[in-house]
């Protein structure tokens, strides 16, 4: 157990009913499984890099408290995008007063909007688009196909962006996973800007779909790696949000176990959601984890924890206390 600072002892001496125990809670059994030899995977959905949570994970990171990361197409490309143009970014506290006009003229000056935070197009999105067109581009003459994290690790390796940092590197977790090669899974990258604008240069028949490894090449490699990695430990599974970013991940294990007949698979050795999505019928945001049990993802005996919060309050706390701060 690593000495603890003064951000855990107050969280040890004030977290202690309700879901404050359950934060405090999750970062021991968290911690736990780092002490048993087990590895974690982290799972980020929502807009966790527009919230600059890369100044606690990629600590994590470098500290090897996380083994693999899954996480949405905005997630990945949008921590690049806060290195890149951080000091464009326009900040709206009164995000909840704006008028439809309002929103429109946000759009027209090329900025938008996450809850309290505008993203600058100009800035951000076309400052990578020239960098990664080149490289989608070259591996496609080269005869060559890579996963989307892959190219984004070979734009940020190349050092062609260091030009127009605005941000502490040392905050960027793409950056911090890229140095360590940090295995990661992005369902549905489709499903983001820089998704959206690969698929244009395929409709302008610039570039072919099958430069681009797929969904379904994401999910053979993680079972291979999950088959791999639990040969003598196990893998716990800590979700921030909902969504694909967690619900294609956890599937690995079940999709092992029943589809392939490898009953010998080892279900995940912990569990924990952050989620401001409340339990209710038919939402599997909100399902309790105990629901996991019947699909084979979790056993009776998983540790299991559910922070109902702001993932924004929760993620960096409990980061915190891991990283001893």
């Amino acid at each position: 157990m690593e000495k603890k600072g003064e951000i855990t002892a107050f969280m040890l001496e004030h977290f202690r009913h309700f879901n404050a125990a359950s934060l405090v809670d999750a970062a021991k059994g968290y911690e736990a499984q780092l002490e048993q030899g087990n590895k974690m995977m982290i799972t980020l959905a929502g807009a966790m890099s527009t919230a600059e949570l890369g100044r606690s994970l990629a600590e994590m990171i470098r500290q090897d408290k996380v083994a693999i990361i899954s996480c949405t197409g905005a997630n990945l490309e949008e921590d690049i995008m806060n290195l890149v143009a951080h000091n464009h970014y326009k900040r709206v506290p009164e995000y909840r007063d704006l008028t439809p006009l309002q929103e429109r003229e946000l759009l027209d000056s090329g900025l938008n909007r996450v809850t309290d935070t505008c993203i600058p197009e100009e800035e951000a999105f076309r400052r990578l688009q020239q960098h990664i067109f080149e490289i989608w581009n070259q591996a496609e003459a080269n005869g060559e196909r890579f996963f989307p994290h892959e190219y984004m690790y070979k734009m940020l390796l190349s050092g062609v962006l260091e030009q127009y940092y605005e941000a502490d590197p040392r905050n960027s977790w793409m950056l911090a996973a890229a140095e360590k090669n940090l295995p990661i899974v992005v369902p549905g990258w489709e499903d983001s800007t820089m998704g959206n604008i690969f698929a244009s240069y395929c409709i302008k028949g610039e570039l072919k779909p099958s430069t681009m490894k797929s969904g379904i090449e994401y999910m053979t490699f993680l079972a291979d790696w999950y088959t791999e990695n639990t040969k003598d430990n196990g893998i716990g599974f800590f979700q921030i949000g909902g969504g694909i970013a967690g619900d294609f991940p956890i599937c690995v294990v079940p999709m092992l176990y029943q589809d392939l007949e490898r009953t010998d698979t080892p279900f995940w050795s912990y569990f924990c959601q952050i989620s401001d999505s409340t339990t209710s019928y038919g939402s599997y945001s909100g399902a309790v984890p105990n629901e996991k049990i019947t699909w084979g993802k979790l056993d009776e005996n998983t540790p299991k924890f559910i922070v109902e919060s702001d993932a924004t309050i929760v993620a960096p706390l409990i980061f915190a206390y891991l990283l001893g701060y």
